[in-house]
């Protein structure tokens, strides 16, 4: 096997080093976290990955007739405040905070966190550290989370200031869940 490139990390990770590392991984899904964790995520599987596109295509629906802000999927990295650089599921952003941004920010990594986030637990996930990683949003700027887990049939709803609160799904047949598209 011949080596093609090296990248020399320091970590701390630079933000271009982080960029460098992506561009050279791009099969790769990496996160980086605020206090110097890389993560490198999975693929999604079939299931996952079909619901997170019926969620992002509603919410790209809803935002077109709202017209207030732009959505954006699950392969955007945003660079919260606290320097985290995260990848929501899904997100929306504000117009007015997204043209606030130069056209460099904008084509690299977005320096803000998204005003909506969601994260769709798939099989591989920890639900403990979603939860942290949808908390950590909220500290860093977002006005709304969801967390909707299909595993446990529940939608973690939060909002600032608050404690989250629990949409438990009962008594729903697989065929209206299915026509729901949320778990």
């Amino acid at each position: 096997m011949e080596l093609l490139f090296v990248v020399r990390l320091q970590w701390p990770l630079t933000d271009e080093q982080f960029v460098e590392l992506c561009a050279l991984n791009p099969e790769l899904r990496f996160e980086y976290t605020c206090t110097g964790d890389l993560i490198i995520m999975t693929s999604t599987g079939g299931w996952t990955g079909n619901r997170n596109a019926r969620l992002v295509s509603r919410l790209q629906i809803w935002a077109e007739t709202d017209g207030s802000g732009l959505v954006f999927d699950s392969s955007t990295i945003f660079l919260l405040p606290n320097r985290a650089k995260r990848m929501p599921d899904a997100s929306w952003v504000r117009l007015d905070r997204w043209n606030a941004l130069t056209r460099e920010q904008q084509d690299g990594i977005p320096p803000l966190c998204p005003d909506f986030v969601l994260e769709l637990r798939s099989p591989s996930d920890r639900l403990p550290e979603l939860q942290d990683k949808v908390a950590e949003y909220l500290t860093n700027g977002a006005r709304l989370g969801w967390l909707i887990d299909p595993i446990e049939r529940v939608v973690y709803v939060y909002r600032p200031g608050r404690l989250w609160s629990a949409l438990r799904l009962l008594g729903i047949s697989q065929e209206s869940r299915s026509a729901q598209g949320l778990c």
